[in-house]
């Protein structure tokens, strides 16, 4: 019997099966045993095979070759990955200027990521209703570069409702991952996009502005007009997995871009002679903030480095 994995709770998957039904399911024992690194060899919108038992439950036996995927070095374990959702037609980034602040880093790292596994991003800039004119201008040079490189961005208060209905005609018939910082208001936006999900919402820590988790498992929302939304637990960090140094370069567009004209083919864009890339930083083609974010990457590969608070 063949299935869509649409909720994963850490050790039971519920898998909907072609003919409609939702079965709670386990994983098959040997698929930890085929030397994929990862905490959940199994993820939401993985297509699967199961095999259903006398009482009801179901045995993911096989797993559908993923088209794409979003994933991310786990917590604290740096030999292990976390896969987040796969077969996605985009990702939607839900990022804050303020109440909390989402670092720059983090999102550069969940753009690369996006790009080294062909997942489209739109960012979306939420809580515009809380922030002072200067928070407002900032968040608007924030914007410009992230347009300037190519990604659509949306500023929004899912709070108000405010901008968000041209992101509405965005999600129709596709499968969206919703991802971001915790606090950054994705609960808030799949309620107001999914009124049946009543999501949970949290109020943000006073002491540290910063949010809480209220999304404990992954799990795929129907959208009326068709397609799925991914809601996922909010992401403190956000570490780089299997990219090898002279790969991630790759993965920032404008990077790659300057790179052709460095004069080795293999510059790590950090101390070589004839480095277009780092010439393009002093001259303000690329910028600082995307520079640091691309050097920060190229430390992961000290398995020591990882840290969430990092980010």
């Amino acid at each position: 019997m063949h299935g869509l994995v649409i909720k994963n709770t850490g050790f039971w998957y519920t898998v909907l099966t072609d003919d409609g039904r939702t079965v709670d399911s386990k994983v098959k024992g040997k698929f930890r045993l085929k030397g994929i690194r990862s905490t959940n060899p199994v993820a939401v919108g993985d297509g699967v095979d199961i095999v259903v038992n006398d009482e009801g439950q179901g045995l993911i036996t096989a797993i559908d070759d993923r088209r794409n995927y979003i994933i991310r070095r786990a917590t604290n374990l740096s030999k292990q990955s976390s896969i987040i959702a796969c077969n996605l037609d985009q990702a939607l980034l839900v990022v804050t200027i303020a109440h909390p602040e989402t670092s720059t880093v983090f999102i550069d790292r969940f753009l690369a990521s996006a790009e080294a596994y062909s997942v489209p991003v739109v960012m979306v800039f939420n809580k515009t209703d809380l922030l002072t004119e200067e928070e407002l201008r900032y968040q608007k040079m924030v914007v410009n570069l992230y347009e300037s490189l190519g990604y659509a961005c949306h500023e929004i208060s899912a709070a108000t409702g405010d901008g968000v209905g041209p992101l509405l005609k965005l999600l129709t018939n596709k499968v969206t991952l919703l991802s971001g910082n915790s606090g950054v208001g994705k609960s808030t936006l799949l309620n107001l996009v999914v009124p049946s999900a009543e999501a949970k919402v949290a109020d943000i820590s006073d002491a540290h502005d910063t949010g809480m988790h209220t999304t404990t498992f992954s799990e795929m929302v129907p959208l009326a007009d068709g397609g799925w939304l991914i809601d996922t637990p909010g992401i403190k960090g956000f570490g780089s997995f299997d990219m090898e140094p002279e790969e991630i370069g790759s993965y920032f567009r404008e990077i790659f871009k300057f790179s052709h004209d460095c004069r080795f083919s293999n510059c790590t864009h950090t101390h070589e002679p004839g480095c277009a890339v780092r010439k393009a930083v002093e001259n303000h083609y690329i910028a600082e903030s995307r520079y640091a974010s691309y050097l920060s990457m190229l430390q992961d590969k000290d398995e020591n480095k990882y840290r969430v608070d990092n980010y």
